[in-house]
């Protein structure tokens, strides 16, 4: 599997939540044997090293080191691990500071607790933000259990929905899906490619070869949200990728974008890929 990400950012809060999101972020990394930051921003100083997710415990737990192993079991797995605590007031301007001096290619978080990064992404700040970034991102409602077991690091993915539009092009999401797909090991699923509109409005689309999932369509009319909603439900979807451009790109999350909206109501983890990514561009 070519390597594409170089780096992995896990903001975290401390909170049940955000575990969920943790352990995405660590099998991500895993996979693409690349680096994960884990970064808390306390403007107060109250934050500790003891605070963060214990990275060896779940490795532990996992199975992937022996119990009581050294800081070096985690570097032979292939992964670099640093844990940061910054100390700027604004939470949401501390993390794209943080990316803008060390860029990660995916971003995984938690968004729905009433405390900690949903707050973060609310506010004037987060618009600009969106504008400019360019990172694929994880979004995991704290309600969720996801696609990674935290038992084990088993991974249950084998419907993913892909809501697609003329425009913007659905092609990064379309790629990106697959390659994740590839890069999980998983042997089999379906990829359902959701227009809503009419059959003539279906964009024309480039679906990759992926060994043991198929691709489906489904055309539907309707409120578009509620149709992605919907779609989610009956295919059980396990993921949703969604393309995003200008204003609906990173950390959009809490300012009524579509994104945001289907993370809310449809309560399934969703990975933004935002156009021009680096995922679309490396492999066309």
């Amino acid at each position: 599997m070519q390597r594409l990400i170089e780096r992995v950012l896990h903001p975290t809060d401390f909170s049940e939540g955000s575990k969920v999101a943790f352990y995405h972020a660590l099998k991500a990394a895993l996979l693409a044997k690349s680096k994960l930051t884990l970064l808390n921003v306390s403007p107060d100083a109250t934050a500790r090293w003891s605070d963060f997710p214990g990275v060896r415990e779940t490795l532990e737990r996992w199975g992937l080191i022996p119990p009581g192993s050294p800081k070096s079991a985690v570097i032979d797995l292939g992964i670099d691990v640093r844990k940061e605590i910054t100390k700027k007031s604004d939470p949401v301007d501390a993390v794209v500071s943080y990316v803008e001096q060390h860029p990660a290619e995916m971003i995984v978080l938690a968004t729905s607790q009433k405390k900690g990064v949903a707050r973060w992404l609310s506010g004037s700040v987060a618009e600009p933000i969106a504008r400019k970034a360019t990172e694929m991102t994880l979004f995991l409602a704290a309600e969720s259990r996801g696609f990674v077991s935290a038992e084990d690091g088993s991974v249950s993915l084998s419907n993913i929905l892909v809501p697609v539009a003329s425009s913007p092009s659905p092609q990064p999401a379309i790629e990106a899906a697959a390659r994740l797909v590839k890069g999980l090991q998983r042997d089999h699923g379906t990829f359902t490619l959701l227009h809503v509109g009419d059959t003539g409005s279906m964009p024309a689309l480039n679906t990759p070869e992926v060994p043991g999932w198929d691709w489906n369509k489904d055309v539907r009319s309707g409120d578009v949200i509620q149709t992605i909603i919907d779609a989610a439900n009956d295919t059980k979807a396990d993921l949703i990728v969604m393309v995003t451009e200008g204003r609906n790109g990173f950390l959009d999350g809490l300012r009524g974008s579509h994104s945001e909206r289907v993370l809310r109501q449809a309560g399934v983890p969703l990975l933004t890929v935002p156009v021009g990514s680096f995922v679309y561009d490396t492999i066309r």
